[in-house]
């Protein structure tokens, strides 16, 4: 299970592992937000190669994980458990390693409560959101497009998409066919990096951006796609759909839906509604 963790609002890419029971964390991450690096892939680099000089044996037991990377797509990321950190944490000097051991044991902990009660991982994201700076309304809107999304994968794995590239593909289909950019273009036109786009979305934008997965989720139950090109066709179907309601709004109001408007502005202007 993938997930975002946030530690004093920084995004920590983590994910949980059934079968060991235990969260990975994204090193690199971690690494940012202890040092506040301007170059934090750079540092766990150098550190690795220190530690490994050092005849460490922590580098080599890291693994490595498929994690979202800013442009969208799925690369291999060094990543390490709870007990691994906490050793990791021993070698970077940062006012901010007390806090954070905390922190991690705050979110084993909280992984417990949320296997004996599910509803408890909702009331968690909306925390965060909070955190953000969101809006209740946001927020709900935000929470279901995240129920649309996890319904459309949920999907593709029955169909034999592969998480990663594939997934990021059908993604980029989707994206581009409603409005008319690239996930990659989409996030440049906002001014974002490591940012989810989806957290920057307008309410209108969210909207059909949950109709172009939720529509394209419908037709691939329909027809049963065979083939990742089928999926393809079928996502391109999806996301026009979502494309000509764009059209038909923006000739009726005037105005282009896709906006350079993202959450940093709209929490400047207090207008996250």
């Amino acid at each position: 299970m993938k997930d975002l963790k946030l530690f004093e609002s920084k995004k920590i890419r983590s994910s949980w592992d059934a079968e060991q029971e235990k969260w990975y964390f994204s090193i690199v991450d971690v690494v940012d937000t202890l040092t506040d690096s301007p170059n934090p892939r750079n540092y766990w680099k150098v550190l690795k190669h220190r530690l490994l000089k050092e005849g460490s044996q922590l580098v080599t037991d890291c693994n490595q994980l498929k994690m979202q990377s800013a442009d969208g797509k799925y690369y291999l990321t060094d990543v390490a458990d709870t007990e691994q950190l906490l050793r990791l944490i021993q070698s970077i000097p940062s006012p901010k390693a007390e806090p954070f051991k905390q922190w991690l044991a705050k979110v084993g902990y909280e992984r417990i409560e949320e296997s004996q009660d599910p509803e408890k991982s909702i009331d968690r994201a909306m925390e965060n959101y909070q955190k953000l700076g969101y809006s209740t309304a946001l927020i709900n809107q935000r929470l279901k497009s995240i129920e649309v999304r996890k319904d459309l994968t949920d999907e593709w794995e029955n169909r034999g998409v592969k998480q990663g590239q594939e997934f990021a593909t059908l993604t980029d289909i989707i994206t581009q066919a409603w409005s008319g950019k690239t996930v990659k273009q989409y996030k440049d036109f906002k001014n974002l990096k490591k940012e989810n786009l989806r957290d920057n979305m307008t309410n209108l934008e969210l909207v059909l951006n949950m109709l172009a997965e939720a529509t394209t989720t419908e037709i691939s139950k329909e027809t049963n796609p065979e083939t990742f090109s089928d999926n393809m066709k079928i996502a391109k179907k999806g996301g026009q759909i979502a494309g000509n309601t764009r059209k038909e709004i923006e000739e009726q109001t005037g105005k282009k839906i896709v906006s350079k408007v993202n959450a940093k502005i709209l929490k400047e202007t207090k207008k996250i509604t």
